[in-house]
């Protein structure tokens, strides 16, 4: 009793003297100490010295409603364009019903109001231009062009509020955060913030990822501890994701790594086993009774080398070298949303570098722009094929890709097929001035009236099928994404050969396919999206055609208010489909094997997930053997 009793007096000194030290450092953060903070077990703010955390939700801070009329106004306007720039709202003009009926998927609503502050800035900032260039068409200057890097090499001194460093294009795939530390201070604790920016009226932005470490533990363990989550004024903190994690059945894989490293967990003291291999060289074995030695990547007074990097799913963490951890995109907090970086706590931070930022490239210097820009349609003539791809504001160096490689087919440039990028609004005003001055020089952009979350990319699904029938005529309408190499020759052989021109629906189509129901998967569906247990046959996003016909109905139907909005687009065609079968429509699925959803073969029709540097080597490998070989290994 008397031990326990000790321990306790112990244990409440320190927790003074950790007190009072905090308040000597933070003598202006009052509000800190004074805020009606919801104390529970894990709040990650509690265990770090990062200064005040993000405000609770007020009633005098709420985001002010922004009426549809308003939004109308703003986005539908006649304004004083000229022919480059109006041809890149072609669709936009027919997606009033969008606006007006905002309330079908996820995010719909913000991501239409969020649009509408983002389409005002815009358009000021382009008539603003035109006065000071006299009406004619104002060349971006290269300070107004996203940097492909930021670097701090001296960011030893913290602020009040830590260490910041903007993002101002956002992050995409293959981007990194890498920083140069020491955990210091008498815990060692520190934050990592991946944020991005407030919605109008709200004090504080939303996080992205929140990367957490606990080298003394918290309220739920004494051990060392990685805690990564996010937050939102709307609904504040997320599940946390620990690692260790107390659950190893819940240790996820993303980007096919896992969510934990299994390694990592608090150092033990045992004797580190040493044994010769036959050719005398001496090797240290971590292992104790057999089993690998449990390490923790961050301590006290170290020198770390921590990587966090942007993968297909996730954001992945390495620290020296080591994979240590993997964070699943969450709901709207998308990497593209990330403005600022964040680091803050007991640590001496020694430079911060970002790298592979999207960014557009220098118009001065692109030898071949010419033979880049879209080949003007003809109004008269119907089309083979028109491609809708799905892109994101910030994917330049993807749409840049394509316009290089499978864009370059004869049949695209002679005008038989039709190729558009079909993009939404950037919450950062610099991304949409870029992509504003991409869209008119290239003339290949379909600029839609929404912020692009991943929730509402059956909005573009629509639109594709609105340019296809109603801006063109095209006999079939294709869909897939700026990572896919299509080869655009095969796809017409193909569609030949079917001589079906009614009712079809040709792709990698799936048949069998569940609802998933769980609510960690990234295409959870509750029941009440879809009742049923099987989805109607549908064929996958990365690449799918459609018969006029179809696109004609889907169209004529959005038009009416009368489409079903689901939020998984490839699987909404489907249901869509088998709609029309149910009143008459007489339908012909036609499954091609060789559209790879999910990487390259050879003999492929359609790759996917295909960075910028593949996408060139599959276009190069065609040029040179006029086969379908993949690239690497």
């Amino acid at each position: 009793m008397k031990k326990w009793y000790g321990g306790v007096l112990t244990t409440s000194f320190l927790m003074l003297l950790v007190l009072g030290y905090y308040i000597i450092k933070n003598p202006i953060n009052e509000n800190y100490l004074t805020s009606p903070l919801n104390f529970n077990g894990t709040n990650p703010l509690l265990w770090i010295n990062a200064g005040a955390p993000p405000a609770l939700s007020n009633p005098e801070n709420t985001s002010q409603v922004v009426s549809a009329e308003a939004i109308l106004a703003d986005f539908f306007t006649p304004r004083n364009l000229s022919k480059e720039e109006q041809s890149s709202l072609q669709t936009w003009n027919r997606l009033k019903h969008l606006v007006t009926h905002a309330q079908g998927l996820p995010n719909a609503v913000e991501a239409i109001k969020e649009a509408g502050a983002a389409w005002k800035n815009l358009i000021t900032s382009v008539e603003e231009e035109k006065l000071q260039s006299n009406g004619s068409l104002p060349k971006r200057g290269k300070e107004k062009q996203c940097p492909h890097f930021l670097s701090k090499m001296n960011a030893s001194e913290l602020g009040d509020n830590g260490f910041k460093l903007r993002v101002p294009c956002g992050l995409t795939q293959g981007s990194s955060i890498t920083f140069i530390g020491i955990p210091n201070g008498l815990l060692g604790n520190f934050r990592v913030d991946l944020t991005g920016e407030p919605l109008p009226g709200e004090p504080d932005p939303p996080i992205v990822l929140h990367y957490n470490v606990r080298l003394h533990g918290d309220k739920i363990t004494e051990d060392p501890v990685i805690v990564q989550n996010t937050w939102t004024i709307a609904h504040d903190w997320g599940e946390e994701e620990r690692c260790p994690s107390p659950d190893q059945e819940k240790n996820k894989k993303v980007d096919e790594l896992d969510q934990c490293n299994e390694l990592v967990g608090k150092e033990n003291n045992q004797t580190v086993k040493a044994y010769r291999h036959a050719n005398e060289s001496r090797k240290i074995s971590m292992v104790h009774d057999g089993k690998p030695r449990k390490y923790f990547p961050f301590k006290q007074n170290d020198l770390f080398v921590a990587t966090l990097r942007v993968g297909s799913e996730g954001i992945q963490m390495t620290v020296d070298g080591k994979h240590i951890t993997s964070f699943a995109f969450r709901e709207a907090l998308e990497p593209w949303l990330v403005s600022e970086v964040r680091i803050s706590g007991d640590i001496n931070l020694i430079s911060v570098v970002a790298s592979g930022l999207p960014t557009s490239e220098d118009l001065e210097h692109i030898i071949d722009l010419e033979a880049l820009k879209a080949v003007p349609i003809p109004r008269q003539r119907q089309l083979n094929l028109f491609i809708g791809i799905f892109s994101t504001a910030n994917n330049f160096k993807r749409r840049m890709a394509v316009r290089r490689s499978w864009m370059q087919y004869p049949e695209v440039r002679s005008g038989q097929v039709a190729v558009r990028f079909f993009v939404g609004l950037h919450k950062n005003q610099m991304v949409n001035e870029e992509l504003w001055n991409e869209a008119r020089t290239y003339g290949d952009i379909q600029l839609m009236p929404f912020v692009d979350y991943y929730n509402l990319i059956t909005w573009k699904t629509i639109a594709i099928c609105i340019f296809g029938t109603e801006v063109v005529s095209a006999k079939f309408i294709m869909k897939t994404d700026d990572d896919a190499f299509v080869r655009v020759d095969e796809i017409l052989n193909s569609l030949r050969r079917t001589n079906v021109t009614r009712g079809l629906l040709y792709g990698l189509i799936n048949s069998d396919s569940q609802p998933h129901r769980s609510p960690d998967s990234k295409w959870y569906i509750s029941p009440e999206e879809w009742p049923d247990d099987k989805y109607p046959p549908w064929a996958h996003g990365p690449g799918y055609v459609v018969s006029s016909d179809i696109a004609r109905i889907i169209s004529k139907k959005h038009r009416k208010g009368h489409l079903k909005i689901f939020k998984l687009e490839d699987v909404a065609m489907g249901i869509w489909i088998a709609d029309m079968q149910k009143k008459g429509l007489e339908v012909r699925y036609e499954k091609d094997e060789r559209i790879f959803n999910d990487g390259c073969k050879d003999g492929y029709v359609v790759a996917h997930y295909q960075g910028p540097r593949e996408l060139l080597c599959l276009w190069q490998k065609i040029q040179e053997t006029k086969r379908a070989f993949c690239c690497g290994e």
